[in-house]
């Protein structure tokens, strides 16, 4: 065993105190907020003759339809009943299902309504309807509408709400007098729903008003029961309908200009052009009336945001967020369990290459592209009447190349990611009481000699009737196959405890074994560990003395190696939040690591670790209210270690300032310092006569970053808009001393690198000066539904150096005059329904 380490009996201590702190915070009882025990039920009525969608309720069928009515307050009172009435109905035909909705309201100022790009609320008033088209309480569809005609729509799941999902569909709105109205059409070719002679839905209607800040459901929806489908109400009497043949074609072309800066062998700089005309295609089409295929050919991902580059000094990769379409939209299903990280596809070549290495051989590397390129991509998905949900999921990467010059100056190419195949298939059964279970798989084959990948993995959730209590779990077993051998590895996951009303607690057990890897489709930073968390909360839903809500939770981890069973860390955590009564939301929390832990991952090298010291965290956060046209959030944080000086301070400021309801800014800025932070700076190999020796270095460094971000945009109506996203980061590590890492995680006095490691004119300088600067600007038309012609300008810089600038003005200012990448793009698809073609065609 190694180190100081919590012993069985004093792990049982800390869980006693922690349920005894928790108990603490249960008064006598739970308050429980009124009980809506009554499933409410509203009835469609069938409609002959068309609607206008038009916002204005004035067609006589409207009125001989049943209203939805007595909204009830989830947020911030929930159980409360709505004091400005919202009345909704629903009618439907052959082809589409119609909402009518009207919102009063105490005067026309009193509905808020800012513009915002499609998906994007902002502050404004909104009604929304959802439907559980199976039933099934964990799978639906929402669609979202405010008083300025921004559409929103979103896919429900047990991974939770999805509004990257976009369906095609009209509506409308109106103001009149002091109420708003609003109507929708929703095609059925927007939907998944079973054959069913006569449909049972699921259903709910919410009001969002802004000004009071007030959340309103048909159905009660009780922030204080887990889950949102299973509290919905049911939707009657829709009848002998068929989903309608779902085709429709959005192919697209685009140009693409960009300059960027080639560096020469003597280090000066050159700028060269390129300049692409493309072409392709999206298609959708509805298999039956649950499955759809979606299929990208030749997709065209020039006009995504820009990644927030970092310095990144960790032993683990950066994991960067997903801004494709493709990978975004309708993966509710691929996403479970956390298996598929899809920046794996398209990203980082398989063997990228090291130019230091390649320096070794007498190569240098002229070219050495940091993403591959996709060829097509095809997704199957949907769900059988008796709730099975299947999903297959299938990618195409190509061939990437390095270009090489070799010592003679010749010039070649090196494979540095063969043809590629991404493969997934889930299957996802919904069960009684928002329970499910699921397979899922996913598979990597590549051609050549590169080594192919396997993962196979299981889901579960178990819920009692009232959907208070619940178990989860889940299990995957990880392959990679190498010529002539395999490599396996596995992990599970089980967890329970109570998942409603104002007490819940969680336990949970995990193990990853040294050898589990999902990387190749997934991501997964640690691994060869077993971990325990306890996890105790309570939460006041009803608002009380001067708040309106609070959330608190108080928590344990403990985890050991897998192999072998050696003791790894130990962490008590806690946290606190609300909101006042004037809308004014805080929080605070802390982590304390009280006894000296073990980092198995910095060291970077199998077998050794680094004595991780006692250290303490506090930090907190303060957001205004979002109603002003001024608001705020502050946060920060401070840990400090029982090591030197060690310690670490950051915060960040945001100010919001909506100038009107078409024109915003938000700017951010971030100070990051630590101080004598510790980490691996190098690692060494020799010879000896008892074998290889490994001498890793850690540096002693001052790490300061600065993060400034400035977003804007001028929504001219909701269909079109200017979006405006300027970052510049900036990192420096300076280091001021090293160590050798000993044998048992302790750091050693060392003269490194002047103690004989390197000739004197050859010493190596670790100090790192990194600069990333991004401008994105693009302007968006949908010009009709589902169609859009976009046009963006990217401006990015990438600088990393050793020497340290040591103001921001100076290390500024050279940045935005050094080299620099400029790109312009535009594309234009349009969506081409074929009920609508049919129809166009059938009239001529």
């Amino acid at each position: 065993m190694i180190g100081c380490i919590p012993t069985p009996g004093f792990v049982r201590m800390v869980v006693l105190v922690l349920t005894v702190l928790a108990w603490q915070q249960v008064v006598a009882q739970e308050k429980k907020a009124p009980v809506f025990a009554n499933v409410k039920q509203l009835q469609a009525l069938r409609i002959t003759e068309p609607i206008k969608i038009d916002g204005s309720l004035d067609e006589e069928v409207w009125q001989q339809a049943e209203t939805a009515s007595n909204f009830i307050q989830s947020s911030p009172n929930p159980g409360a009943k709505e004091v400005h009435p919202t009345k909704v109905r629903i009618l439907y035909d052959d082809e589409s299902i119609y909402v009518g909705a009207i919102m009063h309201d105490v005067s026309q100022d009193s509905i808020f309504k800012q513009l915002g790009k499609r998906d994007d609320l902002g502050n404004t008033d909104f009604f929304a309807v959802f439907f559980d088209t199976y039933n099934d309480q964990i799978n639906g569809f929402g669609f979202y509408l405010t008083p300025a005609g921004v559409q929103l729509d979103a896919r429900y799941s047990s991974d939770g709400e999805d509004f990257t999902w976009n369906a095609v569909w009209e509506s409308n709105t109106k103001l009149d007098g002091n109420s708003w109205v609003a109507e929708m059409r929703i095609p059925y070719s927007a939907l998944r729903f079973s054959s069913k002679p006569e449909q049972l839905w699921g259903l709910n209607f919410m009001r969002n008003r802004r000004s009071t800040r007030q959340e309103f459901f048909w159905n009660h929806v009780d922030p204080a029961i887990n889950g949102f489908m299973n509290q919905f109400g049911k939707l009657r009497g829709i009848k002998n309908v068929e989903a309608p043949l779902r085709l429709s074609l959005t192919p697209y072309v685009s140009a693409y200009a960009e300059k960027y800066p080639v560096r020469n062998g003597d280090g000066s700089v050159r700028y060269e052009d390129n300049v692409n005309f493309s072409g392709g295609m999206d298609v959708k089409y509805g298999i039956n009336d649950a499955f759809t295929l979606d299929m990208t050919l030749i997709p065209d991902f020039s006009q995504v945001q820009s990644d927030n580059q970092v310095l990144n000094l960790s032993p683990f990769e950066v994991q960067f967020n997903e801004y494709r379409p493709f990978f975004m939209e309708g993966t509710e299903l691929f996403n479970k369990g956390g298996f598929l990280y899809s920046r794996r596809i398209g990203g980082t070549p398989i063997n990228f290459l090291n130019a230091s290495a390649e320096r070794e051989q007498g190569n240098t590397v002229i070219e050495n592209p940091r993403e591959t390129k996709m060829l097509n991509g095809t997704k199957i998905s949907g769900r059988t009447q008796s709730g099975l949900g299947i999903g297959l999921f299938n990618a195409v990467v190509g061939r990437q190349f390095a270009t090489l010059e070799d010592s003679e100056g010749n010039r070649f190419k090196k494979e540095t990611q063969p043809l590629t195949n991404y493969n997934i298939l889930v299957l996802d059964q919904s069960l009684k009481n928002n329970s499910y279970v699921t397979l899922v798989n996913t598979n990597v084959l590549r051609a050549g000699s590169t080594y192919d990948a396997n993962l196979t993995g299981m889901l579960f959730r178990i819920a009692n009737q009232g959907n208070r209590y619940a178990v989860e779990g889940s299990a995957a077993l990880s392959q990679k196959y190498y010529p002539g051998d395999a490599q396996l590895g596995h992990m599970y996951s089980i967890g329970g405890g109570k998942v409603s009303g104002n007490f819940q607690y969680r336990f949970t057990h995990s193990m990853k074994s040294d050898t589990y890897d999902p990387n190749d489709m997934g991501i997964n930073f640690i691994r060869n560990t077993v971990d325990e968390d306890l996890n105790l909360r309570y939460n006041i839903y009803q608002p009380f003395w001067k708040l309106l809500n609070m959330n608190t939770q108080l928590g344990a981890t403990y985890s050991r190696r897998y192999k072998p069973d050696d003791f790894q860390n130990f962490v008590i955590y806690g946290r606190v939040s609300g909101t006042f009564r004037n809308f004014l939301s805080v929080g605070t929390n802390f982590n304390l690591e009280p006894v000296k832990t073990y980092d198995f991952f910095e060291p970077r090298v199998a077998g050794r670790y680094y004595t991780f010291p006692v250290n303490r965290s506090i930090g907190g956060w303060i957001s205004s209210d979002y109603r002003k046209r001024l608001a705020l959030d502050v946060d920060f944080s401070y840990r400090t270690f029982d090591e030197h000086k060690r310690q670490n301070l950051g915060y960040s400021v945001s100010p919001r300032f909506r100038v009107n309801d078409k024109l915003m800014f938000i700017y951010r800025y971030s100070r990051n310092s630590n101080r004598d932070d510790m980490g691996y700076a190098n690692h060494l190999t020799r010879s000896t006569e008892a074998g290889k020796q490994h001498d890793i270095i850690f540096g002693l460094r001052d790490v300061n970053t600065v993060d400034n971000t400035l977003t804007s945009s001028y929504i001219f109506n909701n269909r079109m808009s200017l979006s405006l996203r300027a970052r510049h980061y900036w990192s420096k590590a300076e280091y001021n001393r090293f160590f050798e890492l000993g044998n048992k995680g302790e750091l050693l006095t060392s003269s490194y690198p002047n103690g004989g490691y390197f000739p004197e004119n050859e010493l190596p300088n670790h100090n790192i000066n990194y600069n990333a600067f991004n401008i994105d600007m693009i302007y968006s038309w949908w010009f009709a539904p589902g169609s859009e012609i976009s046009i963006m300008w990217k401006n990015a810089i990438l600088e990393s150096q050793g020497d340290i600038v040591p103001r921001y003005h100076e290390n500024f200012t050279r940045t935005i005059t050094g080299p620099q990448t400029n790109s312009l793009s535009v594309r234009v698809l349009y969506f081409i329904d074929y009920q609508v073609l049919k129809k166009q065609f059938s009239k001529s």
